[in-house]
């Protein structure tokens, strides 16, 4: 398997630490066993936890005001995947790489499958793109895609979706990830029922298109590009037109996606109980759709979430949504914004397993708001950092990502491999 990071630098790391960490890891073993808990069960859980990242996320983000380009940043897929290998090289928990196409597309499929192989990565849900004209489309979405009022518009959106499933297949995928950001910004502008409707006969077209063992996940968002109404803007919206498509047709919940102070674990567990629960995009957000590193603003919600995911598969074993970060880095290092964010997801589903449910379950039983807060905030409260460390230690990873990432000088030898263009303007969204 090919490694960007020097392995001897990697260990080298790894045995400034590891005497702490073996000291630590007792510790908590120790502490775990008093409350019955085998350390080394939760540690091989831990050590099998992964989440997908975004291709476009190891890339320098932006706003709508400006996008300050980082140094050494990927210039096309290829980079990308040289990227994606060295966080799952550090962390050990991003064995899936999540493509948007077109901005992905490769000109053989075959070669970059091999690429992806080559480190060990396979390809995660694919994601359709019509909230953006491309050059050379006929016609345009600045009035929507696939709920368009003109059929032939619609028609372009739909084969474009096809034609991601296809490439996904060569890839060896197993979903398509639908966002639109079709909407109104003023009142009057769109017909709510008829906008709906176009969605709902749109995606079923879909739907009948995905091969027997794919699924469709509808992403939803409350605002933006429209401001003023938004086609599939909450759950409810996703739900219903799962419901309506297909069995194999899921919700996927998105973190920022949200109103402020929304109760995002219940939609988790509302989804879940209907069966429309299929994946997950892990970011975190102070106002809106921040797409901040997961675990940054409310680490508390990250991990209540976990507890209903947690409570779903002891229910169900076999349940196995997809985990995938999506996220903007502006003004921090994509790399090590998402080694940190990979963690942070992973530090909530070990504390998630660290919850007495059975004790839990019996505090709700007996109406006890008091202990049954407790018993969550016991779990959620204890360090498991030696966890997820010895878990990286354990499987050729870095204790610390971060540090041995810096340690490697990865990104000044990028920024001499991929200088950056000065001709190119810093302004506008990425």
């Amino acid at each position: 398997m090919t490694l960007l990071i020097d392995q001897n630098l990697l260990q080298e790391q790894n045995t400034k630490q590891e005497s702490a960490l073996t000291s630590d890891y007792n510790a908590l073993a120790e502490k775990l066993d008093r409350s019955g808990i085998q350390i080394d069960t939760i540690l091989e859980q831990a050590k099998q936890f992964t989440v997908a990242v975004p291709s476009w996320g190891v890339g320098t983000g932006g706003t709508r005001f400006a996008r300050f380009p980082g140094q050494g940043e990927p210039r096309n897929i290829f980079e990308k995947l040289d990227d994606c290998s060295v966080i799952q090289q550090l962390s050990q928990t991003t064995t899936a790489v999540s493509l948007h196409i077109p901005w992905d597309r490769p000109k053989d499929p075959k070669e970059l499958r091999q690429y992806a192989e080559q480190y060990g990565l396979h390809f995660d849900a694919m994601n359709s793109n019509t909230f953006q004209d491309q050059i050379g489309q006929e016609a345009s979405y600045k009035f929507g895609s696939l709920t368009h009022t003109n059929k032939a518009v619609r028609e372009q959106a739909i084969d474009h979706n096809i034609e991601v499933v296809e490439l996904g297949q060569k890839l060896g995928s197993k979903a398509l990830t639908v966002w639109v950001g079709d909407g109104s910004n003023f009142p009057g502008q769109q017909h709510f029922k008829n906008s709906f409707s176009h969605y709902l006969d749109s995606i079923k077209t879909v739907y009948n298109s995905l091969p027997d063992d794919w699924n469709m996940l509808l992403e939803h968002k409350i605002f933006e590009p429209a401001f003023y109404s938004t086609v599939i803007q909450d759950w409810g919206s996703s739900y219903l037109a799962a419901k309506e498509t297909g069995e194999r047709c899921l919700s996927l919940v998105d973190l920022g996606h949200h109103a402020p102070n929304v109760n995002i674990e219940m939609i988790v567990s509302r989804l879940a109980q209907f069966g429309k629960l299929g994946g997950f995009h892990f970011n975190d957000s102070k106002y809106g759709d921040d797409d901040l590193d997961s675990g940054s603003i409310n680490p508390y919600q990250l991990f209540l979430i976990f507890n209903e995911l947690t409570d779903i598969r002891t229910q169900d074993p076999s349940y196995s949504p997809f985990y995938m970060l999506d996220q903007s880095h502006n003004v921090t290092d994509p790399i090590e914004s998402l080694m940190y964010s990979a963690a942070e997801v992973q530090r909530a589903f070990v504390k998630s397993l660290l919850v007495d449910r059975h004790a839990l379950s019996q505090y709700q039983e007996d109406n006890d708001p008091m202990m049954a807060q407790t018993s969550l905030k016991q779990a959620y409260n204890l360090d498991v950092e030696p966890i997820l460390q010895m878990a990286r230690l354990q499987t050729d990873g870095a204790i610390d990502p971060v540090s041995c990432y810096r340690a490697s000088g990865y990104r000044a030898a990028m920024a001499k491999a991929r200088p950056t263009d000065p001709n190119k303007t810093g302004s506008g969204i990425v």
